[in-house]
This record gives structure tokens, C-alpha cells and sequence, in this order.
């Protein structure tokens, strides 16, 4: 299968005054053209580390890239000069922040924003660039004569539309969406979401989708995968992964959500929380807080084992040492 981006053994550090945050640990992905994959984890699990990464909007100090390659359409984006990586941001791959708040400048017109964008990585006149601009606010549901307002006049929905417009201005290949609708209300959010879907239908992108809503991965993504504390625990089709999830941190995301078809009186929370990404255990990062653990798990890390094509699940008790699991 032909990739569009294919991570490998990417390695990201924070190096600081109180020690080094191991951000992200030796991840390895792939997005098909084309398709969309949505990355799920908690709050620190190194989601949007990843993504800035792919970008190269790591800032230096305190953070790095210290290991491994991004491959853009056969070009390693961890190696070519910052003249290079400008041209690719915003016109090859484009990012929707998470917070429409802070990603649109306060004393810029959004029409200018946009237009911007287009100017920046188009050979177009000032004109053209306007009215494509235009156009843009059309195509996610703004009143092009409103081009000439400022962000604090609109509302936080119609600020994802534009930070959208701007995201998608330059039809790049790539789109990265940072969970995209968590400061918006829930009919916003399914607006917001129907909206990149259409898009990205119509212009052929694919999507990497970071998001901690399970919900939301299931009705725009063809492919998953489970962050745990800068690592990859378990990746495939989205049907690999929610009907068939073996790791147990993925068998706890489930488990905590609301079924419909089930009468109780308590979800099941995973007990404990995520490590402290500058003092991670030893082993399995997830051992203290699953109820499966044994000795191996605290002293080994585990390995990455093939399950069927595709899906992937990096747990002791499914690699070339789950014999001594069990044993133990």
C-alpha cells in the first residue's frame, strides 16, 4: 500500500532544567494516501508532540526531533533545510490547531488571514489570492462579507471554520487535525466535523485525526492508533482495533465508555494515571496500571507483534515472550 507519510522510530525530547521529558519513544506510523487515521491517547500521551513533529514545529530549546525519520512522499522531513520544510507547511501538509482561540492572529482581519495563506505558497496576484479567499469562506459556511472582521467577532465554531479555511486554503495532501472540536459545543462539533469531512472528500486529502473521543475516530477514520505515554500500543483498521482491541489499555479506553445496550450503574474507569513523561517506569510504560501485569512487564519493554496484517499490538503477553508471561 502506498504511503503518504510512514514514521519511523521517531524519538522527541524536551530537555529542561528538571530533567529530560521523554515526549515521544521510538514510534513507528504509516497513513495510507488518501485515508484518514486517527491517533487516540489521554492528555499527554504525546499526541500533539507527534503532529508538531511532522511539521518540524518542535521548538528548539527545549525540544528536539533526537531520533528517526518522517517520510513525506519518499522525502524525509527530518532532513532537508528549514527553506525546504517552509514550502511543504501550510501548502503540502497543513494543520488545524486545537484551540481556535490562540491559532488566529487578534489584530488580523480573517480574510487576510486567509488570503495570506494563499499568497504565501501560490504564484497569484493579490486579486486572485482575494478571491480564492473567497471562496474558501463559502466553502465552510461563512459569509464572504465577512471577510473584513477580526476573530473576537466571531464565534468559536465560526473560528474553526476559518482556522479550517486556512488549514485547507492551499489543497494540501496532508491534513493534521488536533482535535479539531474540543472547545465547541456538541452540535458545532458534528457540524465541524461533517465540514472536514466534505472537504476532504472533495479534495482528496488525507487526514491524520488526533482526538481522545473514540466516537469521533469510528465516523471519519479508516485506520487507528492508541498512544500511551509517547508510544504506539496497538495500531490497525478501524475494525481491527474496535472489534477486535487486545492491549489492555485498549480494552480499558472501551470499557469506560457508555454502551447503549447495557444496563449499569458504574462505568470502569483504568485505575491510576499516565506517567510523568520525565520520569517513565521501567518495562511496559503501562504496567502500573494494568491488572494483567507480571515480573516481565516491569523490567522488559515489549515488543511490537503482528497480530494479522496490519494490526499491531505491543504487549508481553502476544510477543516471543508470552510463554514466560503466562508462566509466571
Amino acid at each position: 500500500m502506498d504511503n503518504i507519510l510512514d514514521i519511523k522510530d521517531l524519538v522527541v525530547r524536551y530537555e529542561t532544567e528538571d530533567g529530560i521529558v521523554r515526549a515521544v519513544n521510538s514510534v513507528s506510523l504509516e497513513l495510507p494516501k488518501g485515508a484518514s487515521l486517527g491517533l487516540v491517547g489521554e492528555t499527554g500521551a504525546g499526541k500533539t508532540t507527534l503532529a508538531k513533529s511532522v511539521l518540524r514545529l518542535i521548538q528548539w530549546p527545549p525540544g528536539k526531533i533526537a531520533g528517526g525519520s518522517i517520510m513525506y512522499q519518499g522525502e524525509d522531513l527530518t532532513a532537508i533545510s528549514e527553506d525546504a520544510m517552509c514550502k511543504i507547511r501550510g501548502k503540502e501538509i497543513s494543520m488545524i490547531f486545537q484551540d481556535p482561540m490562540t491559532a488566529l492572529n487578534p489584530v488580523m482581519t480573517v480574510g487576510k488571514q486567509i488570503s495570506e495563506a494563499i499568497a504565501a505558497h501560490e504564484n497569484v496576484s493579490s486579486e486572485q489570492a482575494d478571491e480564492k479567499m473567497r471562496e474558501m469562506l463559502t466553502m465552510v459556511g461563512i459569509d464572504p462579507e465577512r471577510a473584513g472582521e477580526y476573530p473576537h467577532q466571531f464565534s468559536g465554531g465560526m473560528k474553526q471554520r476559518v482556522v479550517i479555511a486556512i488549514a485547507l486554503a492551499c489543497n494540501p495532501r496532508l491534513l493534521i487535525a488536533d482535535e479539531p472540536t474540543t472547545a465547541l459545543d456538541v452540535t458545532i462539533q458534528a457540524q465541524v466535523l461533517e465540514l472536514i469531512k466534505n472537504l476532504r472528500s472533495r479534495l482528496g486529502t488525507s487526514m491524520l485525526l488526533i482526538t481522545h473521543d473514540l466516537g469521533v475516530v469510528a465516523q471519519n477514520c479508516e485506520y487507528v492508533a492508541i498512544m500511551y505515554a509517547g508510544e504506539i500500543i496497538e495500531k490497525g483498521s478501524l475494525r481491527d482495533v474496535f472489534k477486535n482491541g487486545l492491549h489492555p489499555y485498549t480494552k480499558g479506553l472501551f470499557a469506560s465508555i457508555p454502551k447503549l445496550n447495557e444496563d449499569v450503574d458504574r462505568l470502569k474507569p483504568i485505575d491510576g494515571l499516565m506517567p510523568d513523561p520525565a520520569n517513565l517506569p521501567e518495562g511496559c510504560k503501562f504496567h502500573p496500571r494494568c491488572s494483567m501485569a507480571k515480573e516481565i512487564c516491569r523490567c522488559q519493554i515489549p515488543e511490537q507483534t503482528e497480530i494479522s496484517p496490519g494490526h499491531m499490538v505491543c504487549c508481553h503477553c502476544f510477543g516471543s515472550h508470552k510463554d514466560a508471561w503466562k508462566g509466571e
